[in-house]
């Protein structure tokens, strides 16, 4: 049973940012922003939007929306830089469902998403 559990909550790397727009309701450049500054650490707005092939300030809309999620910090004005998964994939679930109006409870596909970003993460700050 706990493997059929565990297989029906499975999060790859290659599907996490899927995995945050059902499970978050981010919209898909949210969960993208999110995704390219866990895997490459702090970034400025144009050097998201660089990486991304977006506009200055599609980048600079979706991170200050990231601040406000709960996802990001913001470093100076225009940098960015995400909180640790383990917290930030949690804050902007808990903020989902107060938005959502939603009883906050343990979720195994949010712990198993901010677990598979973890490595990203790390491998980014400790080059």
């Amino acid at each position: 049973m706990a493997k059929l559990v565990s297989a029906l909550v499975s999060v790859n790397i290659d599907d996490v940012e899927e995995k945050l727009v059902l499970e978050l309701k981010l919209s898909p450049l949210q969960a993208k922003v999110f995704v390219f500054v866990v895997k490459n650490g702090k970034k400025s707005v144009e050097n998201i939007a660089q990486g991304l092939g977006i506009s200055d300030l599609q980048a600079s809309e979706v991170t200050k929306n990231l601040v406000d999620l709960g996802g990001f910090i913001d470093i100076t004005k225009t940098e960015f830089e995400s909180m640790h998964p383990r917290f930030a994939v949690v804050n902007m679930y808990r903020r989902m469902c107060l938005r959502e109006n939603i009883p906050f409870k343990k979720n195994l596909l949010v712990d198993n998403i901010s677990i598979v970003l973890e490595k990203p993460y790390d491998d980014a700050r400790t080059k």
